[in-house]
């Protein structure tokens, strides 16, 4: 079991970066891949980045691509994603995901079974 908490959302003017955060409870945040979701008002939730349990390989959606970064820190407990460039298109509720089944989401960009509560992102124009 892992719980998770994010910070770190805002209203920010498009071009404006953000940095948020994904705080894991437990002392087994290294057997989790970890990943962001976002979900934008009347519309699915939507893949946006995921990082391998050791760092070593970052996934990251189309729409986010050369713009958003995820890290993650295992002695910290703690995974991040720092958004720049931001479009109001992105405006969305942001949710923290932990993964402990190995996946590649380059094939397979599925949620793992334990979220965050989420945190709010607005980009005005």
């Amino acid at each position: 079991q892992v719980q998770l908490v994010e910070s770190g959302g805002g209203l920010v003017q498009a071009g404006g970066s953000l940095r948020l955060s994904c705080a894991a409870s437990g002392r087994t945040f290294s057997r989790y891949a970890m990943g962001w979701f976002r979900q934008a008002p009347g519309k699915e939730r939507e893949f946006v980045a995921a990082i391998s349990r050791d760092g070593g390989t970052t996934y990251y959606a189309d729409s986010v691509k050369g713009r958003f970064t995820i890290s993650r820190g295992n002695a910290r407990n703690t995974v991040y994603l720092q958004m720049n460039s931001l479009k109001p298109e992105d405006t969305a509720v942001y949710y923290c995901n932990a993964e402990p089944r190995p996946r590649d989401y380059s094939d397979d960009p599925q949620p793992g079974n334990y979220w965050g509560q989420g945190t709010q992102v607005t980009v005005s124009s």
